[in-house]
Protein backbone atom coordinates (compact mmCIF):
# COMPACT_ATOMS: atom_id res chain seq x y z
CA UNK A 1 0.00 0.00 0.00
CA UNK A 2 1.55 3.23 -0.56
CA UNK A 3 1.21 5.46 2.19
CA UNK A 4 1.35 9.35 2.35
CA UNK A 5 4.05 11.54 3.53
CA UNK A 6 4.74 14.97 3.54
CA UNK A 7 7.52 16.01 0.87
CA UNK A 8 7.39 19.62 -0.11
CA UNK A 9 10.42 19.36 -2.29
CA UNK A 10 8.26 17.10 -4.95
CA UNK A 11 5.88 19.90 -4.99
CA UNK A 12 4.92 20.84 -8.87
CA UNK A 13 3.35 24.11 -8.53
CA UNK A 14 6.37 26.77 -8.73
CA UNK A 15 7.30 28.44 -5.52
CA UNK A 16 9.44 31.41 -4.78
CA UNK A 17 12.60 30.54 -3.05
CA UNK A 18 14.92 32.65 -1.50
CA UNK A 19 18.23 31.16 -2.09
CA UNK A 20 22.11 32.49 -1.98
CA UNK A 21 24.79 30.20 -3.93
CA UNK A 22 27.98 29.71 -2.31
CA UNK A 23 29.56 29.01 -5.42
CA UNK A 24 30.33 30.04 -8.90
CA UNK A 25 27.86 28.49 -11.47
CA UNK A 26 29.37 25.33 -13.04
CA UNK A 27 26.44 24.84 -15.84
CA UNK A 28 28.85 23.20 -18.65
CA UNK A 29 28.82 24.61 -22.24
CA UNK A 30 30.76 24.31 -25.33
CA UNK A 31 33.55 26.14 -24.11
CA UNK A 32 33.65 24.81 -20.64
CA UNK A 33 33.01 20.58 -20.29
CA UNK A 34 31.65 19.12 -17.30
CA UNK A 35 34.19 15.86 -16.04
CA UNK A 36 31.19 13.02 -16.26
CA UNK A 37 32.27 9.05 -15.51
CA UNK A 38 31.73 8.49 -18.74
CA UNK A 39 34.15 11.65 -20.04
CA UNK A 40 33.63 15.29 -20.86
CA UNK A 41 30.36 16.68 -21.63
CA UNK A 42 29.14 19.82 -23.66
CA UNK A 43 26.15 21.61 -23.56
CA UNK A 44 25.24 23.10 -26.63
CA UNK A 45 22.76 25.92 -26.72
CA UNK A 46 20.07 25.66 -29.31
CA UNK A 47 17.46 28.39 -29.06
CA UNK A 48 14.43 27.64 -29.88
CA UNK A 49 15.97 24.37 -30.21
CA UNK A 50 16.16 25.60 -33.81
CA UNK A 51 18.96 23.74 -35.71
CA UNK A 52 19.50 24.35 -39.79
CA UNK A 53 20.13 20.90 -41.24
CA UNK A 54 23.76 21.88 -42.05
CA UNK A 55 24.02 22.68 -38.30
CA UNK A 56 22.27 19.38 -37.14
CA UNK A 57 24.77 17.33 -39.47
CA UNK A 58 27.67 19.06 -38.30
CA UNK A 59 26.46 18.08 -34.43
CA UNK A 60 25.91 14.50 -35.81
CA UNK A 61 29.90 14.54 -37.04
CA UNK A 62 30.94 16.12 -33.96
CA UNK A 63 29.50 13.44 -32.08
CA UNK A 64 30.94 10.74 -33.86
CA UNK A 65 34.28 12.22 -34.25
CA UNK A 66 35.03 13.34 -31.32
CA UNK A 67 32.10 11.79 -28.28
CA UNK A 68 30.32 8.88 -27.72
CA UNK A 69 28.25 9.09 -31.35
CA UNK A 70 24.83 9.61 -29.86
CA UNK A 71 22.84 13.26 -29.54
CA UNK A 72 21.30 14.38 -25.82
CA UNK A 73 18.15 16.46 -25.79
CA UNK A 74 17.53 18.33 -22.65
CA UNK A 75 14.53 19.51 -21.28
CA UNK A 76 15.32 23.02 -22.74
CA UNK A 77 15.32 21.55 -26.55
CA UNK A 78 19.47 22.26 -26.20
CA UNK A 79 22.00 19.08 -27.01
CA UNK A 80 24.68 17.69 -25.22
CA UNK A 81 27.76 15.96 -26.24
CA UNK A 82 29.01 13.05 -24.15
CA UNK A 83 32.18 11.10 -23.97
CA UNK A 84 34.54 13.68 -25.28
CA UNK A 85 38.29 13.59 -24.57
CA UNK A 86 39.49 16.10 -21.91
CA UNK A 87 41.61 17.76 -24.60
CA UNK A 88 39.34 17.88 -27.64
CA UNK A 89 37.49 21.43 -26.05
CA UNK A 90 39.71 23.65 -28.44
CA UNK A 91 38.74 21.30 -31.61
CA UNK A 92 34.83 21.16 -30.62
CA UNK A 93 35.14 25.00 -30.27
CA UNK A 94 36.37 25.24 -33.66
CA UNK A 95 33.61 23.19 -35.04
CA UNK A 96 30.83 24.69 -33.36
CA UNK A 97 31.73 28.39 -34.60
CA UNK A 98 32.01 27.22 -38.15
CA UNK A 99 28.58 25.89 -38.32
CA UNK A 100 27.06 29.11 -36.65
CA UNK A 101 26.50 27.51 -33.08
CA UNK A 102 29.06 29.83 -31.59
CA UNK A 103 27.83 33.30 -32.55
CA UNK A 104 29.13 34.76 -28.95
CA UNK A 105 31.51 33.36 -26.97
CA UNK A 106 31.40 35.47 -24.12
CA UNK A 107 27.45 34.69 -24.03
CA UNK A 108 27.41 30.34 -25.27
CA UNK A 109 25.92 29.71 -21.93
CA UNK A 110 23.47 32.18 -21.50
CA UNK A 111 21.52 31.38 -24.45
CA UNK A 112 19.05 29.46 -23.04
CA UNK A 113 15.57 30.16 -25.18
CA UNK A 114 12.82 27.43 -25.46
CA UNK A 115 10.24 28.40 -27.89
CA UNK A 116 6.56 27.02 -28.80
CA UNK A 117 7.79 24.59 -31.24
CA UNK A 118 4.39 23.99 -33.91
CA UNK A 119 4.83 27.92 -34.37
CA UNK A 120 4.02 29.13 -37.84
CA UNK A 121 3.45 25.24 -38.76
CA UNK A 122 -0.23 24.52 -37.34
CA UNK A 123 -2.25 28.17 -37.42
CA UNK A 124 -3.11 27.35 -33.43
CA UNK A 125 -0.90 30.26 -31.59
CA UNK A 126 -1.85 33.50 -32.12
CA UNK A 127 1.30 34.62 -33.70
CA UNK A 128 4.59 33.02 -35.31
CA UNK A 129 7.25 33.61 -32.35
CA UNK A 130 10.56 32.96 -34.58
CA UNK A 131 10.78 36.75 -34.79
CA UNK A 132 11.51 37.19 -31.51
CA UNK A 133 13.82 34.40 -31.09
CA UNK A 134 15.81 35.73 -33.57
CA UNK A 135 15.54 39.67 -32.05
CA UNK A 136 16.18 37.91 -28.68
CA UNK A 137 19.25 35.50 -29.38
CA UNK A 138 20.69 38.83 -31.29
CA UNK A 139 20.21 41.18 -28.54
CA UNK A 140 21.51 38.69 -25.74
CA UNK A 141 24.49 38.01 -27.69
CA UNK A 142 24.94 41.78 -27.96
CA UNK A 143 24.38 42.83 -24.29
CA UNK A 144 27.50 43.02 -22.57
CA UNK A 145 25.40 42.75 -19.03
CA UNK A 146 24.17 39.76 -20.07
CA UNK A 147 27.14 37.57 -19.80
CA UNK A 148 26.56 37.69 -16.29
CA UNK A 149 23.44 35.75 -16.92
CA UNK A 150 24.02 32.00 -14.84
CA UNK A 151 24.02 29.27 -17.56
CA UNK A 152 20.46 28.12 -15.72
CA UNK A 153 18.64 31.40 -16.66
CA UNK A 154 15.53 30.72 -19.45
CA UNK A 155 13.93 32.61 -21.64
CA UNK A 156 10.49 31.02 -23.07
CA UNK A 157 8.58 32.50 -26.01
CA UNK A 158 5.45 31.31 -26.44
CA UNK A 159 3.33 31.76 -29.13
CA UNK A 160 -0.16 31.82 -26.93
CA UNK A 161 -0.98 28.30 -27.10
CA UNK A 162 0.64 28.19 -23.35
CA UNK A 163 3.73 24.96 -24.17
CA UNK A 164 6.03 26.59 -23.31
CA UNK A 165 4.69 28.99 -20.48
CA UNK A 166 4.00 26.56 -18.55
CA UNK A 167 7.93 25.70 -17.93
CA UNK A 168 8.74 27.77 -15.05
CA UNK A 169 11.42 29.88 -17.15
CA UNK A 170 12.89 33.19 -15.43
CA UNK A 171 11.35 35.47 -18.38
CA UNK A 172 8.64 33.89 -20.09
CA UNK A 173 6.78 36.26 -22.94
CA UNK A 174 3.57 35.21 -23.94
CA UNK A 175 1.67 36.60 -27.28
CA UNK A 176 -2.07 37.57 -26.64
CA UNK A 177 -4.73 37.25 -28.75
CA UNK A 178 -5.04 40.87 -29.46
CA UNK A 179 -1.96 41.15 -31.16
CA UNK A 180 0.48 42.30 -28.24
CA UNK A 181 2.32 40.05 -25.70
CA UNK A 182 2.58 39.44 -21.54
CA UNK A 183 6.12 39.48 -19.99
CA UNK A 184 6.62 37.45 -16.95
CA UNK A 185 8.61 36.97 -14.18
CA UNK A 186 9.54 33.47 -12.74
CA UNK A 187 6.58 32.52 -10.68
CA UNK A 188 4.91 35.62 -10.35
CA UNK A 189 1.16 35.93 -10.63
CA UNK A 190 1.35 39.08 -12.79
CA UNK A 191 2.94 40.35 -15.83
CA UNK A 192 3.35 43.71 -18.10
CA UNK A 193 1.51 43.48 -21.01
CA UNK A 194 4.06 45.07 -24.20
CA UNK A 195 3.43 45.50 -27.58
CA UNK A 196 4.61 42.44 -30.07
CA UNK A 197 7.42 44.65 -31.55
CA UNK A 198 8.70 45.21 -28.68
CA UNK A 199 8.63 41.55 -26.65
CA UNK A 200 12.60 40.80 -27.74
CA UNK A 201 13.62 43.95 -26.25
CA UNK A 202 11.87 43.67 -22.99
CA UNK A 203 12.54 40.73 -22.50
CA UNK A 204 16.50 41.32 -22.17
CA UNK A 205 15.48 44.97 -20.04
CA UNK A 206 13.46 42.30 -17.63
CA UNK A 207 16.61 39.79 -17.82
CA UNK A 208 19.35 42.73 -17.14
CA UNK A 209 17.10 44.13 -14.50
CA UNK A 210 16.91 41.27 -12.57
CA UNK A 211 21.05 41.05 -13.16
CA UNK A 212 20.77 45.13 -11.19
CA UNK A 213 18.73 43.97 -8.52
CA UNK A 214 20.49 40.41 -7.80
CA UNK A 215 24.02 42.83 -7.44
CA UNK A 216 22.28 45.09 -5.16
CA UNK A 217 20.03 42.72 -2.54
CA UNK A 218 24.36 40.92 -2.40
CA UNK A 219 22.99 37.29 -2.40
CA UNK A 220 24.19 35.39 -5.33
CA UNK A 221 21.52 34.06 -7.26
CA UNK A 222 20.99 32.20 -10.03
CA UNK A 223 17.19 32.08 -10.96
CA UNK A 224 14.43 35.11 -10.59
CA UNK A 225 12.54 32.89 -8.19
CA UNK A 226 15.61 32.71 -5.44
CA UNK A 227 15.99 36.52 -5.33
CA UNK A 228 14.40 37.97 -1.88
CA UNK A 229 11.80 40.22 -2.68
CA UNK A 230 8.85 41.49 -1.43
CA UNK A 231 5.84 40.49 -4.35
CA UNK A 232 5.96 42.62 -7.01
CA UNK A 233 9.14 44.72 -6.37
CA UNK A 234 11.09 42.86 -9.11
CA UNK A 235 8.00 43.29 -11.84
CA UNK A 236 7.76 47.01 -10.62
CA UNK A 237 11.91 47.45 -11.44
CA UNK A 238 11.04 45.55 -14.85
CA UNK A 239 8.51 48.38 -15.60
CA UNK A 240 10.51 51.52 -15.05
CA UNK A 241 13.32 50.36 -17.05
CA UNK A 242 10.79 49.45 -19.40
CA UNK A 243 9.59 52.93 -19.24
CA UNK A 244 13.10 54.20 -19.34
CA UNK A 245 13.43 52.65 -22.05
CA UNK A 246 10.45 54.26 -24.29
CA UNK A 247 8.57 51.10 -23.86
CA UNK A 248 4.83 51.13 -22.76
CA UNK A 249 3.37 48.91 -20.59
CA UNK A 250 0.47 47.81 -18.53
CA UNK A 251 0.10 45.45 -15.64
CA UNK A 252 -2.10 42.62 -16.26
CA UNK A 253 -2.68 39.17 -14.78
CA UNK A 254 -1.13 36.05 -16.09
CA UNK A 255 -2.46 32.87 -18.10
CA UNK A 256 -1.53 29.74 -16.75
CA UNK A 257 0.64 27.23 -18.96
CA UNK A 258 0.66 23.62 -20.02
CA UNK A 259 3.47 20.96 -19.24
CA UNK A 260 2.98 18.88 -22.70
CA UNK A 261 4.18 19.32 -25.84
CA UNK A 262 3.44 18.47 -29.61
CA UNK A 263 2.25 14.87 -30.01
CA UNK A 264 3.95 12.17 -32.44
CA UNK A 265 2.49 12.35 -36.14
CA UNK A 266 1.66 14.70 -38.68
CA UNK A 267 1.35 18.26 -36.89
CA UNK A 268 -0.03 20.90 -39.75
CA UNK A 269 3.07 21.67 -42.40
CA UNK A 270 4.85 19.44 -40.33
CA UNK A 271 6.17 15.97 -38.36
CA UNK A 272 6.77 15.37 -34.70
CA UNK A 273 8.70 12.72 -33.15
CA UNK A 274 9.75 12.00 -29.95
CA UNK A 275 12.85 10.33 -28.51
CA UNK A 276 13.51 7.30 -25.89
CA UNK A 277 15.00 8.86 -23.19
CA UNK A 278 16.08 11.69 -25.30
CA UNK A 279 19.42 9.87 -26.84
CA UNK A 280 19.66 9.66 -30.30
CA UNK A 281 22.21 7.77 -32.38
CA UNK A 282 23.92 9.83 -34.97
CA UNK A 283 22.24 7.18 -37.55
CA UNK A 284 18.36 8.14 -36.40
CA UNK A 285 19.97 12.23 -35.99
CA UNK A 286 20.89 11.95 -39.85
CA UNK A 287 17.54 10.18 -40.77
CA UNK A 288 15.81 13.28 -38.67
CA UNK A 289 17.87 15.71 -41.53
CA UNK A 290 17.05 13.46 -44.56
CA UNK A 291 13.33 14.01 -43.87
CA UNK A 292 13.22 17.55 -42.60
CA UNK A 293 13.10 20.68 -45.09
CA UNK A 294 15.52 23.09 -44.04
CA UNK A 295 15.35 22.99 -40.17
CA UNK A 296 14.81 21.08 -37.25
CA UNK A 297 12.90 22.13 -34.12
CA UNK A 298 14.07 20.20 -30.92
CA UNK A 299 11.45 20.70 -28.37
CA UNK A 300 11.40 20.70 -24.55
CA UNK A 301 9.91 17.49 -24.16
CA UNK A 302 12.79 15.75 -25.98
CA UNK A 303 11.14 15.70 -29.28
CA UNK A 304 11.87 17.09 -32.52
CA UNK A 305 9.40 18.64 -34.95
CA UNK A 306 10.30 18.91 -38.56
CA UNK A 307 8.88 21.20 -41.04
CA UNK A 308 7.83 19.16 -44.00
CA UNK A 309 5.26 20.78 -46.27
CA UNK A 310 4.58 17.86 -49.07
CA UNK A 311 2.31 14.49 -49.15
CA UNK A 312 4.63 11.97 -47.98
CA UNK A 313 4.15 12.80 -44.25
CA UNK A 314 2.93 8.96 -44.22
CA UNK A 315 6.13 7.46 -45.67
CA UNK A 316 8.02 9.99 -43.83
CA UNK A 317 7.24 8.80 -40.26
CA UNK A 318 7.05 5.30 -41.72
CA UNK A 319 10.72 5.46 -42.32
CA UNK A 320 11.62 7.65 -38.78
CA UNK A 321 9.60 5.05 -37.01
CA UNK A 322 11.77 2.11 -38.19
CA UNK A 323 15.06 3.41 -36.75
CA UNK A 324 13.49 3.49 -33.51
CA UNK A 325 11.97 7.24 -32.91
CA UNK A 326 8.35 7.47 -31.58
CA UNK A 327 5.79 8.09 -33.96
CA UNK A 328 2.58 6.63 -32.30
CA UNK A 329 0.72 9.47 -29.94
CA UNK A 330 -0.05 6.68 -27.31
CA UNK A 331 3.17 5.29 -27.04
CA UNK A 332 4.25 4.74 -23.21
CA UNK A 333 7.32 6.27 -24.08
CA UNK A 334 5.90 9.48 -24.09
CA UNK A 335 5.37 9.18 -20.38
CA UNK A 336 8.41 8.35 -19.28
CA UNK A 337 11.94 10.09 -18.69
CA UNK A 338 14.89 9.45 -16.86
CA UNK A 339 18.40 11.10 -16.05
CA UNK A 340 21.33 9.94 -17.49
CA UNK A 341 22.38 7.43 -14.70
CA UNK A 342 24.86 4.50 -14.34
CA UNK A 343 27.09 4.44 -16.24
CA UNK A 344 27.32 8.23 -16.75
CA UNK A 345 27.34 9.68 -13.85
CA UNK A 346 29.17 8.98 -10.99
CA UNK A 347 26.27 9.93 -8.38
CA UNK A 348 23.50 8.16 -9.40
CA UNK A 349 22.78 4.95 -7.57
CA UNK A 350 21.15 2.50 -10.28
CA UNK A 351 21.32 2.28 -14.19
CA UNK A 352 17.87 4.13 -14.75
CA UNK A 353 17.65 3.91 -18.29
CA UNK A 354 18.05 0.48 -18.60
CA UNK A 355 15.37 -0.25 -15.65
CA UNK A 356 13.12 2.42 -17.29
CA UNK A 357 13.27 0.19 -20.59
CA UNK A 358 12.76 -2.69 -18.84
CA UNK A 359 9.62 -1.58 -16.94
CA UNK A 360 8.04 0.21 -19.93
CA UNK A 361 4.58 -2.34 -20.04
CA UNK A 362 3.94 -2.05 -16.42
CA UNK A 363 2.92 1.75 -17.09
CA UNK A 364 -0.58 2.44 -16.62
CA UNK A 365 -2.00 3.66 -20.28
CA UNK A 366 -3.47 7.03 -19.23
CA UNK A 367 -1.99 7.46 -15.80
CA UNK A 368 0.72 9.61 -14.33
CA UNK A 369 4.38 10.50 -16.29
CA UNK A 370 7.30 8.85 -14.69
CA UNK A 371 10.51 10.45 -14.44
CA UNK A 372 13.37 8.05 -12.86
CA UNK A 373 16.60 9.86 -11.03
CA UNK A 374 19.50 8.20 -10.22
CA UNK A 375 20.10 10.36 -7.30
CA UNK A 376 18.06 13.06 -5.47
CA UNK A 377 19.40 15.64 -7.21
CA UNK A 378 16.29 14.53 -9.81
CA UNK A 379 18.86 15.99 -12.59
CA UNK A 380 16.45 17.32 -15.87
CA UNK A 381 12.84 16.28 -14.09
CA UNK A 382 9.95 17.47 -15.77
CA UNK A 383 7.26 19.83 -14.70
CA UNK A 384 4.00 19.14 -13.42
CA UNK A 385 1.83 16.23 -12.38
CA UNK A 386 4.43 13.19 -12.10
CA UNK A 387 5.77 9.74 -10.35
CA UNK A 388 9.10 10.35 -9.23
CA UNK A 389 11.25 7.25 -9.46
CA UNK A 390 14.58 7.82 -6.92
CA UNK A 391 17.46 5.39 -6.69
CA UNK A 392 18.10 4.79 -3.15
CA UNK A 393 21.46 4.20 -1.79
CA UNK A 394 21.10 0.85 -0.55
CA UNK A 395 19.51 -0.86 -3.70
CA UNK A 396 16.01 0.01 -5.12
CA UNK A 397 13.72 2.48 -5.73
CA UNK A 398 11.35 5.20 -4.08
CA UNK A 399 8.21 5.78 -5.62
CA UNK A 400 6.54 8.81 -5.06
CA UNK A 401 3.57 11.19 -6.72
CA UNK A 402 4.35 14.70 -7.13
CA UNK A 403 0.53 16.02 -8.27
CA UNK A 404 -0.33 19.76 -7.24
CA UNK A 405 -2.96 19.85 -4.30
CA UNK A 406 -2.58 16.43 -3.33
CA UNK A 407 -0.65 15.15 -0.69
CA UNK A 408 2.53 12.93 -2.37
CA UNK A 409 2.19 9.48 -1.71
CA UNK A 410 5.35 7.54 -1.51
CA UNK A 411 7.13 3.67 -1.19
CA UNK A 412 9.73 1.83 -1.32
CA UNK A 413 10.64 -1.20 -3.45
CA UNK A 414 13.56 -2.92 -3.07
CA UNK A 415 12.53 -6.31 -4.84
CA UNK A 416 13.04 -6.16 -8.61
CA UNK A 417 10.77 -8.75 -9.50
CA UNK A 418 7.70 -6.48 -7.97
CA UNK A 419 9.00 -3.18 -9.37
CA UNK A 420 6.77 -2.81 -12.38
CA UNK A 421 3.39 -3.95 -10.15
CA UNK A 422 4.45 -0.99 -8.08
CA UNK A 423 4.85 1.14 -11.02
CA UNK A 424 1.50 0.17 -12.34
CA UNK A 425 0.24 0.73 -9.54
CA UNK A 426 1.61 4.23 -8.22
CA UNK A 427 0.72 5.84 -11.96
CA UNK A 428 -3.00 4.69 -12.19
Amino acid sequence: MLAAMSTPALRSSPQATAVSRDRGDACPGTLRLHAADDGALARVRVPGGVLTVRQARVLADVAERLGDGDLHLTSRGNVQLRGLDDGCAGELAGLLDAAGLLPSRGHERVRNIVASPLSGLDGRGALDVRPWLTALDAALCASQAARALSGRFLFALDDGRGDVAGLGADVTVRATADGGARLGLGAAGEALQVSAEEAARAALLAAETFLEAARTSGAQVWRVDELALPEGELLDAVGRRLTAGGIRHERRGRETGRTDGPPPGVVGDGLSVHVPLGRLSARQWRELTHVAAGELRLTPWRGVVLPTPGTRADESLARLAATGLVTDPRSPWLRVGACVGRPGCAKSQADVRTDAAETLGAIAPHGLPLYWSGCERRCGHPRGDRVDVVAEPGGGYRLSTAVGGEEPRTTSMHDPARLAAALAEITS
